[in-house]
């Protein structure tokens, strides 16, 4: 017992370091297991707003399911309805409208993965 006690006396910075290599574990696992995926997300997100075009169909955040009927830069003018047209902020658009067929290519394809 007294040998462990001198050992620990002798190094008085050896828990620090201990410390300091936890914590950078500890950031490297978070990056790579949550702020990492969330860029590249972004980024896939921000692609897919830049390639919207006319007659695509788009879900909103609100839930709104539409056409894209013009693009003006950073707003889009969406039919909702036959005859019924909103002015939403590309940044408020969700994800394609995909329909059933290629839902399952999506999943088939995701599934390869």
């Amino acid at each position: 017992m007294n040998l462990l006690l001198a050992q620990a006396a002798e190094r008085p910075g050896g828990d620090i370091m201990n410390m300091l290599v936890m914590f950078g574990l500890m950031f490297a696992v978070i990056y790579f297991m949550m702020m990492r995926p969330a860029q590249k997300q972004k980024k896939e997100h921000e692609t897919f707003l830049d390639s919207l075009k006319k007659d695509d169909e788009v879900v909103t955040t609100g839930g709104l399911l539409g056409k894209v009927v013009e693009v003006r830069g950073a707003l889009l003018v969406i039919e909702i309805a036959t005859n019924v047209k909103v002015r939403v902020l590309k940044s408020q658009i969700a994800t394609p409208v995909r329909t059933e067929a290629e839902a399952k290519i999506a999943e088939a394809a995701e599934a390869k993965k």
